[in-house]
């Protein structure tokens, strides 16, 4: 979506700029980095609050109302999933966004020791969803995390261009990009 000849940290701040006080505030409630958060804005809308994929993404951080957002208001007791509507809100957006970063890190990814990987695998994650991430190294989620949790990230690397999904390596490398030039 983006286009990655002009990466440099003030062309990237100057991009998501108007979103930083919501990414601050839903870092802080959520114990989620604020470059991660910024990292994935810039690849998935280049701060464009009214990105809409062909997938139904919606949003800042691409959020489909049906998997994340239906994910985020079950786990905050509400019923049925977020409106279009609101999801073209950028504070309900980068909320639900930060929030299911935060259920990927505390509950699906539990257990993964080293910050660098967990990162990639947060990443990873949020585009394709933990189960088919954990599913590459084992069919079992503990021994998916055992296994993670004795490798390099160089060997994680490895393993994530074996996803079934190609989009899921050329991902993690354009929010990892991203992320080092912020």
């Amino acid at each position: 979506m983006n286009n990655y000849s002009s990466l440099n940290k003030k062309n990237i701040e100057h991009t998501i700029h108007n979103w930083n006080f919501l990414i601050k505030k839903a870092s802080y409630k959520y114990n989620v980095e604020e470059k991660l958060i910024k990292s994935i804005i810039y690849v998935e809308s280049s701060g464009n609050p009214y990105a809409k994929s062909r997938s139904n993404a919606i949003g800042l951080m691409q959020i489909k109302p049906s998997a994340a957002g239906l994910e985020i208001y079950r786990l905050n007791g509400k019923k049925g999933q977020p409106s279009v509507r609101e999801l073209y809100n950028p504070k309900v957006n980068i909320n639900i966004g930060t929030s299911y970063l935060n259920l990927l890190q505390k509950k699906n990814l539990l257990g993964i020791k080293n910050k660098e990987i967990m990162r990639c695998a947060t990443i990873v994650s949020y585009v394709n969803g933990a189960h088919a991430l954990l599913k590459i190294f084992s069919k079992n989620r503990d021994e998916a995390i055992k296994k993670i949790n004795s490798m390099t990230v160089k060997t994680f690397f490895k393993y994530v261009k074996k996803h079934p999904s190609i989009q899921a390596s050329q991902y993690l490398e354009k929010v990892i990009k991203i992320y080092n030039v912020i």
